[in-house]
């Protein structure tokens, strides 16, 4: 079947995202003007900056441009910026990570709430409506986990609990974190985790088996345990997929070589996102008509996907009904809501 997607009904679609990092919201123009007004010699030149060759390069280039976030003011606006660039890709909700452990000039409960005073205002604004996840580096400690945890009950806009990094070079830290993901599983916090990705399956098998997680970030290399691609589907394990992102970190050779579509068919609630849209030079538009493209998706395929975000997205059921009314009116008025035996 040919794909029916169009860019004109994807930009328009009211859509959800749930796996983008406001770090990664800033442009190249912004970051070399920061570093001039610090004296920081740029790393490389702003044209060569957004280019790696690996998931370690890009985490090495993106520890320093984040190192010239040195203020809460900065902080707020780089969060209204970001909301303000997703409400321009027609995104009305998103759940944003931030890795305080990179903002190394701010405490990080002054980084945190800065950001979602950022977030409320753009709201506010007509802008997009963002919540925040703040991410564990798994190099960090337990006991810095579980403080975090702790004090970000009732912080307004803090939605969930993140876990990232490099699992490659840092191996099977999932363990460590059990307690403080198990106290925000208590606290009714939602528990995501980055694995799957520089990980094979025992990326997405131990942060299952240790984390109590309710979705996995990325988690594309699942596909390589049929085992585990079943559990994943019978106990729907959303995965928040970014396919440009694996591309240009080296893990696919391009989105027709990834598995997500693999994973769809196979039953898993798989969710499309940007991962890094400036960073990458992506939005969530272009991943939706790349993949729609590679797949031959059509238009019921796309609905389905985003209704797995709205399921897996940590916000209540008012507000989830809200979101599936959004889009079904949408796709109601473009003439492209499935008719009966068409994926919905």
């Amino acid at each position: 079947m040919m794909t029916n997607v169009t860019r004109e009904f994807v930009e328009g679609l009211p859509k959800v995202e749930l796996h983008v990092h406001v770090e990664a919201c800033i442009s190249g123009d912004t970051i070399e003007e920061l570093a001039g007004e610090l004296g920081v010699p740029m790393i490389r030149p702003k044209s060569e900056l957004f280019r790696y060759s690996s998931l370690a390069e890009f985490l090495s280039i993106y520890e320093w441009w984040v190192d010239l976030l040195r203020s809460e003011e900065i902080a707020e606006q780089v969060a209204y910026v970001a909301a303000r660039q997703m409400h321009g890709d027609g995104i009305v909700y998103a759940e944003v990570f931030t890795g305080p452990r990179y903002w190394a000039w701010l405490h990080d409960h002054v980084q945190i709430e800065a950001l979602c005073r950022g977030f409320a205002r753009a709201h506010r604004d007509g802008f997009t409506d963002c919540y925040l996840i703040p991410s564990i580096s798994r190099e960090q400690s337990p006991e810095w986990a579980m403080d975090l945890v702790d004090w970000m009950v009732g912080v307004d806009r803090v939605v969930g609990l993140g876990l990232d990094g490099n699992e490659e070079v840092l191996g099977r830290t999932s363990k460590k974190f059990a307690r403080a993901f198990e106290r925000a599983s208590d606290l009714g916090m939602g528990r995501s985790a980055h694995c799957g990705e520089s990980s094979g399956p025992w990326g997405v098998w131990d942060g299952l088996n240790f984390l109590d997680l309710d979705r996995i970030d990325h988690g594309v290399r699942a596909i390589e345990d049929p085992e585990l691609v079943e559990h994943l589907a019978e106990n729907r394990v959303p995965l928040t997929i970014c396919p440009t992102s694996n591309v240009i970190t080296g893990l696919h050779e391009s989105i027709a070589d990834g598995p997500i579509d693999a994973l769809y068919r196979a039953g898993v609630p798989v969710t499309v996102n940007s991962d890094d849209p400036m960073a990458m030079n992506v939005s969530i538009n272009d991943e939706f008509g790349n993949i729609a493209e590679a797949f031959d998706w059509t238009t019921g395929d796309i609905l389905a996907v985003q209704d797995h975000a709205i399921e897996a997205a940590y916000c209540d059921n008012e507000k989830k009904a809200m979101l599936r009314e959004l889009q079904r009116d949408y796709a109601a008025d473009a003439g492209r809501w499935p008719k009966p035996g068409e994926s919905t």
